[in-house]
């Protein structure tokens, strides 16, 4: 078993989960199995009650854990298994000490940051291991030098020791600014983050360098000689034009793959296979047609609120040739400006969310693309907007609504599942990860999928009321997926309409650039007849009101 540590420094965001994911794809290109993990330093003991503006998205995995978005690109760039022991924080981490020394399993001693908290930080690391995998990758989030980081850091260093040498590797992300107003790039950050490691302990085999642009030769070598790193092992992580997919090939470019096969005693026979990845990036670059898809989301401010479903959309383009644009809007214009902010899109998305900002506008646009023959795209709270809007416009039953956010309603369409009844805490509390899903055959959704029976992620409290259901059927929104072992409603879609479908569940964190989700793939073929004008339309129902 051979361990990489990746840290960052100077800067956070710097794409450390984007790096950890492309080496981890490297190395399987390279024929091993990789394991990944992410090691947070914030104290919540998962994501899932944290603001998407302070978090971006809560990815869930199949066992229903609440991770990091970072673990989105661990699994579209590789074929780990992840579990929830791919993801801890350090509430992870306390609760559990916390509980050990509640048990008594101490005896007596005195609880501390080390050697208590780091030993339950290398036994989570030892966790996270996948059984048979040949590389363990383990990202340590947060920047060098935080305060939170610490134990993190320092854990790392201690498990380092109790390895041999060649068994374990550290790669650091850090930043090269880039100076307008003097032209220059400064190395200093640099020099500093990797000092503030070496203080440490840790002596970084490799230096991966975030640039604007080109590093120079001297560069390297000034960045070398001061961090006590070889200058092969400088490498350059420019900004991308294109695609974030062109990262894997810019580090085996540079020869990284190289690098971690003689650092950790890998095989170091052959080229890193990247053909079929190269393949697309090409197909997608040469490609001249595109579509747009209107994106009406609470939180369209902030890329990362969404990260999976943008990155889902282009896997779809990609799978269709075509670029897919994305126009992001606050559903809470929506509701006030109406349709001219969507005005010339070729598609409607409606994203998952909470609470009661921008529902309306939400349910406005529903709306507007049912009866303008747009192609429709509902995810969990989409799907559920979908069914109030056409609870109220073409059943006619006023103040139709979700209990969530309206507890009176008289037509309660969305109401809570019965399980969720006697909830009161927040955290992991949710019907969450992989479900059963069985589709009704000759309906759009067993068209896409061309199974039978699926199983999708899911993360909810609220549920179609089963109660409207034979009403929404007769009336043309027909139910095309239920779970089989507690009759929920998974998907719905409209008949006579190009495209219209609502998903309870979350499709986006199943989908791979090479393997776009059938979901998404066919809702950007139907955005992309409607941008060539070939949509094959039906009649919509009118709104009553």
């Amino acid at each position: 078993m051979k361990h990489i540590f990746v840290t960052g420094g100077v800067v956070s965001s710097l794409g450390k989960g984007l790096t950890s994911a492309a080496i981890g794809m490297i190395l399987e290109r390279r024929g091993l199995k990789v394991s990944m993990q992410k090691l947070d330093p914030y104290i919540n003991v998962d994501p899932g009650t944290m603001s998407p503006y302070q978090h971006g998205e809560v990815y869930v995995l199949d066992d229903g854990s609440e991770t990091d978005l970072d673990l989105g690109h661990y699994e579209r760039y590789t074929t780990a298994r992840l579990n929830r022991c791919s993801n801890y924080t350090t509430g992870k981490i306390y609760s559990e000490v916390i509980a050990r020394e509640r048990r008594g399993d101490y005896l007596g001693s005195t609880v501390q940051v080390i050697p208590h908290i780091t030993d339950a930080i290398k036994d989570a690391i030892r966790n996270g291991v996948a059984p048979g995998a040949d590389v363990a990758i383990t990202e340590i989030g947060g920047t060098v030098g935080d305060i939170e980081s610490l134990p993190f850091i320092e854990a790392i260093r201690q498990f380092a020791l109790e390895l041999p040498a060649s068994e374990v590797m550290f790669v650091h992300l850090t930043l090269l600014p880039y100076l307008r107003a003097s032209g220059e790039m400064k190395t200093k950050p640099t020099q500093q983050s990797v000092g503030k490691l070496r203080e440490i302990g840790i002596q970084p085999d490799v230096l991966i360098c975030r640039t604007e642009q080109a590093m120079t030769d001297d560069m390297a070598r000034k960045i070398s000689l001061f961090c006590n790193v070889r200058r092969d092992a400088v490498i350059e992580e420019r900004d991308v034009e294109f695609s974030i997919y062109e990262v894997p090939t810019m580090l085996v470019k540079a020869g990284l793959d190289h690098i971690i096969a003689r650092r950790l005693g890998l095989p170091p026979d052959g080229e890193t296979d990247l053909g079929d990845w190269n393949r697309m990036i090409e197909d997608l670059r040469r490609t001249s047609e595109s579509c747009e898809i209107a994106v009406v989301g609470k939180y369209t401010q902030l890329h990362d609120a969404y990260k999976s479903i943008y990155e889902s959309l282009a896997h779809a383009g990609i799978a269709n040739g075509c670029k897919v644009k994305i126009r992001k809007v606050r559903a809470e214009d929506y509701a006030e400006q109406g349709a001219a902010l969507i005005e010339g899109c070729n598609a409607l998305l409606i994203p998952g969310g909470f609470g009661e900002r921008g529902v309306e506008g939400k349910i406005k646009a529903i709306q507007h693309a049912r009866e303008n023959q747009l192609p429709f795209f509902g995810i969990c709270l989409g799907m559920q907007c979908a069914t109030i809007e056409f609870a109220r416009n073409v059943l006619g039953l006023a103040g139709a609504n979700t209990e969530e956010l309206d507890p009176r309603s008289p037509h309660p369409v969305i109401h809570l599942m019965a399980d969720q009844a006697n909830v009161h805490e927040k955290g992991g509390t949710m019907r969450l990860g992989a479900c059963d899903c069985n589709l009704v055959p000759g309906t759009l959704a067993q068209r896409l999928y061309k199974a039978s029976a699926i199983r999708e992620r899911h993360r909810h409290r609220f549920e179609y009321n089963n109660a409207y259901r034979a009403r929404f059927e007769a009336a043309g929104l027909v139910t095309s997926g239920t779970n089989p072992q507690r009759d929920l409603v998974e998907i719905v879609e409209l008949r006579n309409h190009p495209f219209f479908i609502g998903v309870q569940f979350h499709p986006e964190f199943k989908s791979k650039p090479l393997r776009p989700h059938p979901v998404f793939d066919g809702f950007v073929a139907a955005a992309l007849a409607h941008a060539r004008g070939t949509t094959k339309t039906g009649k919509a129902k009118r709104s009553r009101a």
